[in-house]
């Protein structure tokens, strides 16, 4: 499994329900947050490592209700602090 994290950004009024609707309906979620900003919403996601990030970005975040922008950061490793 590899993380995804995509910024993103939705129509005036619609966060909260885009989140709520993410959370209730994509699997390879792991976390919402609200964020300030450019965007409204940081979501990270996990995929298979043969999953094409493009499509599922097009395709499952774009493609919800209120969505109107989205910024997609690809990882690499991930780093952990003491404790």
């Amino acid at each position: 499994m590899r993380a995804i994290f995509v910024l993103i950004k939705c129509e005036m009024g619609r966060a909260y329900a885009v989140a709520r609707e993410m959370a209730d309906g994509i699997e390879e979620l792991s976390e919402m947050h609200s964020v300030s900003g450019r965007y409204d919403l940081l979501g990270k996601f996990y995929l298979e490592q043969d999953r094409d990030i493009g499509l599922f970005v097009v395709e499952t975040v774009q493609s919800v209700q209120g969505v109107q922008d989205t910024y997609t950061i690809q990882t690499f490793n991930a780093f952990s602090g003491p404790g």
